[in-house]
């Protein structure tokens, strides 16, 4: 199952990185720059939701597809944060919490996996709370202007990206507290 339409998706999120980075590179207006980056941001995350539909509706769920469709996902929101970072859009603390935590949960579960814990640390509202609010954050941040003449992105940008960024501690400190029990009786 390694080219079905839902993992041809999820692979184009990770090609996307480099395309929604390399447009800030391109001789064009910054609104240019800013408006391309942000519609090709919104068009992969939202084969976020739809490659893992039609996987299921077409059944074509594979374990592969399984392990990519996070990676893709965390590819991503890292990269875009990162470029957001060194536009000044957003600050290097948030872009630290968001990736260590990305670093230190993808090794929690990967440690749980191996022991046989996966279900201990499986993924919960809380994380899809944390990822929705960083999906909506950073187009708006990358867009980084007014839209519909009344909405200024960049103060609902900042004020989503540190909602998501307290959301990804919580998230964090969530898994941790789910793992603990499985640690605890692993480290003895």
């Amino acid at each position: 199952m390694f080219w079905t339409i839902p993992t041809l998706m999820t692979w184009a999120r990770i090609v996307a990185i480099p395309l929604i980075v390399g447009v800030f590179y391109l001789p064009l207006e910054p609104v240019t720059r800013n408006l391309i980056a942000t519609v090709m941001f919104v068009v992969f995350a939202a084969t976020d939701w739809l490659d893992g539909y039609l996987a299921r509706k077409l059944n074509q769920v594979s374990a592969f597809g399984a392990f990519l469709d996070p990676v893709a996902d965390k590819f991503l929101v890292c990269a875009s944060v990162l470029v957001l970072v060194h536009l000044g859009r957003a600050d290097v603390f948030v872009a630290l919490i968001i990736i260590g935590r990305e670093i230190a949960i993808s090794a929690l579960r990967e440690w749980m996996a191996q022991i046989g814990a996966a279900k201990s640390v499986a993924v919960h509202m809380i994380g899809k709370l944390k990822t929705t609010a960083q999906m909506t954050a950073i187009p708006f941040l990358l867009f980084d202007g007014v839209l519909f003449g009344l909405i200024d992105t960049r103060v609902w940008g900042l004020w989503l990206i540190w909602l998501a960024a307290i959301m990804t501690v919580w998230s964090m400190v969530y898994y941790l507290q789910k793992a603990l029990p499985e640690i605890r009786s692993r480290v003895k």
